[in-house]
C-alpha cells in the first residue's frame, strides 16, 4: 500500500465501477484515498469476493482486500463525495448524473469515451460541476476483481480550480493528470483513436494482433479518413495524440504489415492480452458505446448536410451483434 493521500481532499465516488472506474479507483485507494465504488452487481460481487487488483504493463500490481472496499449499487444517500469520477458507458450518462443527489457544485469528472458526455451529464444534473476528462489507456478485466492497464497514456482533464487539490493525489496514485484549458481538441483526437474499438470488437482478436492485420487496419483507415474529412469541413482541429499527424494516419495504417510493424513500434507497445472494452461488451451481449463513437461522426455529417456511410455501417454492424441480447 502507498502512503495515504491528504485526507482534506475527502472521499471519491466512482460512479460506474467498470474497467476504467475500477482501475482508476483502485489506484487511488491503493494510494490511500477514500473511495466508494458504485456499480452493477455483476462487478461488485466479484470485488466483494476477491477484492480489487490493479496491474499494468509497467509492472504495477496492487491489491485492495474485500474488507477495505466500499461497494454500492446506487449512490449512497448517507455519504457526501468531494469528487465524483463518472465512468459509466455513454448510454447511461444522463441517468447516472441525475442519480447524484450531492451538494451543488460538486466536481464530477467525466472519464468517458466520446465528446458529448459532459454536456449530457450537465443537462441532466445542472447543479453539478461537470468537468470533461479523457482516459487514453486501455483497461481489460482479466478476472473477477482484476483490472489491467495494457497500453500507455496519461489522463487528461479540462482545467478547473476544484481539481487543483486532487492533482498531487492522482500523482501519488501513479495517475498524473495532464490539464488543458480546452479539452475539446483532445476529446476529438481520442475519438479518432476510438474508431478502432468496433474494429477490434468485430475482429475477435487482441488489440496488438488486430493492429498487425492489414485487413483490419484498412477498415480503421477508411473510418478515420471519412472522419477526418468531416472534421475538416466542420473546422474542428483534433489534437495530435501520436507522433504522426492525423492527415498521414490513414496511409500509415494501409502500409504492408512488415513495414508497419517496424514504424509503429511505439503504437504497438501494449500487452498481448489488451483488448477494447467494446470487444468485452459484444462478447457479453451488452449494449456498446458505438453510437458515441462512430455515431458521433454520423451526426456530424448530418449537421454538415452529408453522410458518413462507413461509420454508419459500423454502427449498424455492432448494433446487430447485440440486438435482442441487451
Amino acid at each position: 500500500m502507498r502512503p495515504r493521500a491528504d485526507p482534506v481532499t475527502g472521499p471519491v465516488w466512482v460512479l460506474g465501477a467498470g474497467s476504467i472506474g475500477c482501475f482508476v479507483g483502485g489506484c487511488l485507494q491503493a494510494a490511500g484515498a477514500e473511495v466508494r465504488f458504485i456499480g452493477r452487481p455483476r462487478v461488485l460481487s466479484g470485488l466483494a469476493a476477491d477484492g480489487l487488483r490493479v496491474s499494468d504493463l509497467d509492472g504495477r500490481d496492487d491489491t485492495v482486500p474485500p474488507s477495505a472496499l466500499r461497494l454500492h449499487e446506487s449512490p449512497p444517500s448517507s455519504h457526501t463525495p468531494s469528487l465524483v469520477l463518472l465512468c459509466v458507458k455513454s448510454p447511461a450518462t444522463a441517468e447516472a448524473a441525475a442519480s447524484l443527489q450531492v451538494p451543488p457544485g460538486t466536481p464530477v469528472v467525466s472519464l468517458q469515451n466520446g465528446v458529448g458526455n459532459p454536456a449530457v451529464a450537465a443537462a441532466a444534473a445542472p447543479s453539478l460541476r461537470v468537468i470533461p476528462g479523457m482516459v487514453p489507456f486501455n483497461v481489460a478485466q482479466l478476472g473477477p476483481g482484476h483490472f489491467h492497464r495494457g497500453t500507455e497514456g496519461r489522463i487528461a482533464v479540462q482545467a478547473d480550480p476544484s481539481l487543483d487539490p486532487w492533482r498531487p493525489v492522482f500523482e501519488r496514485a501513479g495517475l498524473p493528470l495532464d490539464v488543458f484549458d480546452d479539452l475539446a481538441p483532445v476529446q476529438w483526437g481520442k475519438l479518432l483513436l476510438n474508431l478502432n474499438n468496433p474494429v477490434n470488437a468485430l475482429s475477435g482478436l487482441p488489440l496488438q494482433a488486430q493492429l498487425l492485420d492489414r485487413g483490419h487496419r484498412r477498415t480503421l483507415a477508411a473510418l478515420m479518413a471519412e472522419a477526418l474529412q468531416l472534421l475538416g469541413r466542420a473546422g474542428i482541429e483534433p489534437a495530435t495524440l501520436s507522433p504522426l499527424p492525423w492527415r498521414w494516419m490513414p496511409a500509415f495504417l494501409r502500409l504492408p504489415t512488415p513495414v508497419f510493424r517496424v514504424l509503429a513500434a511505439r503504437m504497438l507497445r501494449m500487452d498481448a492480452k489488451a483488448r477494447s472494452s467494446m470487444a468485452d461488451d459484444v462478447a457479453q451481449g451488452r449494449r456498446t458505446e458505438v453510437d458515441a463513437l462512430c455515431g458521433e461522426f454520423v451526426r456530424l455529417a448530418a449537421r454538415l448536410g452529408t453522410t458518413a456511410p462507413r461509420n454508419a455501417e459500423m454502427v449498424r454492424r455492432i448494433e446487430e451483434l447485440t440486438a435482442g441480447r441487451v
